[in-house]
């Protein structure tokens, strides 16, 4: 019988926070975690490192009759990943793939309205951005999220994920300057059997957790503006 390794996203987002703080409280870091499953376990790294939250829009694009056979990926940017091995041994028409793709293209820009509203997506450019999931089984939807976050000039990419399966971990290390990855275990099997409650995140958590964080951040920006006007009074006006 497995074992599963955490109990839950908050502590695997607890043990990657321990071995990120090396980050904690530097202005260029920006945590991104990818929805669903992936923005739990990058708010408590980003609560941990007081660092601010958003996300990255991806979505996996599922072979037709088996969805959680991950074929390739679509991100942001119309940045789209193709699982080669699963393409070739399922024997995906491209027509097939099109017709995916038009499918999670719209369920992407769904999401965007959903969880940005009319908040804007961050800037990437020149900042250190972490890149956060409960896992990752294929590679396929990660490595969407790489190639988007890529083509808007990071200083660095980090990937951090509590657990992967050992060959995708390694060619995560290929793709970006630094992977923290919790464990390996092997066989991989499937995400949900390492972890004791595996809930499923819902579109309102994202928001929830979303919000939080733009609330604190807004909260922080008054308190330093404020601050920043005192000190350039004069005493007598304080």
């Amino acid at each position: 019988m497995t074992t599963p390794i955490f109990r839950d996203r908050t502590e695997a987002g607890q043990q990657l926070a321990e071995r990120l703080t090396a980050y904690r409280q530097r202005r260029d870091v920006l945590i991104l975690g990818l929805p669903r499953g992936g923005v739990p376990v990058a708010a408590v790294i980003a609560e941990a490192l007081d660092a601010p939250l958003d996300v990255c829009l991806v979505r996996k694009l599922g072979v037709p009759g088996n969805p959680e056979l991950a074929m390739g990926a679509i991100a942001s940017g119309d940045e789209i990943s193709h699982n080669g091995p699963v393409l070739e041994r399922c024997q995906i028409a491209p027509e097939a793939f099109a017709e995916v793709v038009a499918q999670e293209r719209q369920e992407l820009q769904r999401r965007e309205q959903r969880y940005r509203g009319d908040r804007p997506a961050p800037v990437i450019r020149d900042r250190t951005v972490i890149l956060v999931d409960d896992g990752v089984a294929t590679g396929a939807t990660m490595l969407a999220a790489i190639a988007s976050i890529r083509a808007q000039a990071p200083r660095q990419l980090i990937v951090a994920v509590p657990l992967a399966a050992p060959l995708i971990c390694e060619d995560l290390r290929r793709q970006v300057d630094e992977v923290i990855c919790g464990a390996t275990p092997h066989p991989f099997r499937y995400l949900g059997l390492w972890y004791e409650d595996f809930s499923p995140t819902s579109d309102d958590d994202v928001c929830q957790l979303l919000s939080a964080f733009e609330s604190c951040e807004s909260s922080e920006s008054s308190a330093s503006s404020e601050s920043e006007d005192l000190a350039g009074e004069p005493k007598s006006q304080r």
